[in-house]
Formats: structure tokens, sequence, C-alpha cells
């Protein structure tokens, strides 16, 4: 399968994440990662899409500084952050939430560890929980929500910190198929608000379809980028993009880009 080619838009311009070579082997000998290289350019929706245990968590987390490569570098093009501006967001496949703790003070978490008071933070935490709709539920704990509203929590307490790149491992991945979309719909409007870079691991097709402006195909272990692929469709978007042959054409691209990314180790 040929490579798509980046628009100039994107491929002129430095990128903001950029890791070379990498590679990870962690300590029981497995190798996760072979001389992954992979350039996330300013403002795009960049989704890394592949079979499960094909490293694309492991690549999420060495760029946000939570591990490092075995060899290789990774690059972060750092902002002048600002007022409590973070350059990383990272929200986990699930919402890890302090059940002790009430949805606002959860979402403070951040700006907490950076020696923000409380209330400081406050006009952040209610902007933050505006932001995902959750405004009316500060004071509500984690086990009066629902899963999609946990998430939602997850992705505020993400955003306190106004990151400029937001990384994002499957955090949709547990959720029924409706909630998914809604909170699909709901991630794409914020990325416009907030004019961030998303990094989005999944493994669905469809949703790395819908959401992206480009997708990273990854083979299975060890991972490695084996296929790009970007998708043209204009934001925003909705469900009438769904419907589209333009649509149906690009997840079928995936898929088959997918498929082809499996035959190394299919059994995974």
């Amino acid at each position: 399968m040929m490579l798509a080619s980046l628009s100039p838009t994107v491929a002129d311009r430095e990128p903001v994440v950029s890791l070379s070579g990498v590679g990870k082997t962690f300590s029981n000998g497995t190798m996760a990662l072979d001389n992954l290289n992979l350039d996330v350019f300013p403002g795009e929706f960049l989704s890394l899409l592949g079979p499960s245990g094909c490293g694309k968590s492991t690549a999420l987390r060495l760029m946000a500084g939570l591990g490092r490569a075995t060899c290789g570098e990774v690059s972060i093009v750092r902002h002048d952050p600002g007022e409590h501006r973070g350059d990383i967001g990272f929200v986990f496949q699930e919402p890890t939430l302090m059940p002790w703790a009430t949805v606002a003070d959860n979402v403070w978490l951040p700006l907490r560890l950076k020696g923000v008071s409380r209330a400081k933070a406050d006009p952040v935490i209610r902007d933050s929980l505006a932001l995902v709709g959750l405004a009316a539920f500060a004071g509500a704990y984690p086990r009066e929500l629902s899963g999609g509203m946990k998430m939602r929590v997850s992705i505020a307490r993400a955003l306190a910190t106004k990151p400029s790149i937001l990384l994002m491992d499957e955090p949709f991945a547990a959720l029924d198929e409706i909630t998914r979309f809604r909170l699909n719909d709901d991630l794409l409007r914020l990325k416009a608000e907030l004019g961030c870079t998303v990094v989005f691991v999944t493994h669905s097709v469809y949703e790395s379809v819908y959401m992206s402006s480009r997708i990273v195909v990854m083979a299975a272990r060890p991972g490695r980028v084996v296929s790009t692929i970007e998708v043209d469709a204009p934001m925003p978007r909705g469900e009438s993009f769904r419907a589209t042959a333009r649509y149906a054409e690009l997840c079928r691209e995936a898929s088959a880009a997918l498929h082809g990314a499996m035959a190394p180790d299919d059994h995974l």
C-alpha cells in the first residue's frame, strides 16, 4: 500500500512531537517498538491505529515522558506556557478518578500538583467542566457518575493545564456505541475550540477515520509505522459524514492497511 502524501499545509510545518528511530524493549525482553519514526504537526488530529499489543500506548507514553526509549530520540517542541499552561495533557484508557474526591477536586489535581491553590484554580476548574458539559456536577463524586461522565471528568482534568498537545490512550474503548459517538463529536468540538494538537490511540478503523486529519497505522509487535493515511474530509464532521462514499472509501483503505499491519503476527 502506498503512503498518502501529506498536504503542504501540514508537511511544511515544523513538528511539535518527533520520534526518530525510537525503540523500546522492556525488562522482560519484550520489544514493543522498533525504529519508530513519527512526526506530529501542530493543530492536527493524529490517530495511531494498530492491533492490540503493537506499541501504540507505549509510543504515547514516551511522548508524554512517562517512560524512556531504549534507543532513538523523542523530541517535544516546548512553547511559551504562560500562566499555568502545560505543554502536554494525558487521558488514560480508564478515567482513574479519585473516588473520595469531588469532580471539582479531581479536575484540580494537576493544578494542585503545580502548587496552585484551590481558590485560584476555581475559575479554571469551572471552565474545564463547562467545556465538557459537566458544570452542574462539580460537587458530585465519581460513584454518582456514568461511565461517559467519568471520562468527561478525565478529559476536563487533562484540559485544566490548557495543554497545547493532548494525548489520549483509547479513552472511549470501554463505552457503549451511542456514548462513544457522542464523545467523539464532543472531542472534535473541543479540539476546534482550543486549537490544540491531538494524538489519539485507537484500534477502531471507524473511529480513526471519523476523528482524524491523519491516521498512522502501526505494525504488530514490534511497533513501527507501516502506512499513513490523510483524511481529507473537511471539519466539522457530523453523523452525515458517516453516510458518505468518501467515509466508506477511507474506512476500506484503513481496514486494508490494518490487515496488512497484522500480517507478520496475526495471532495478536
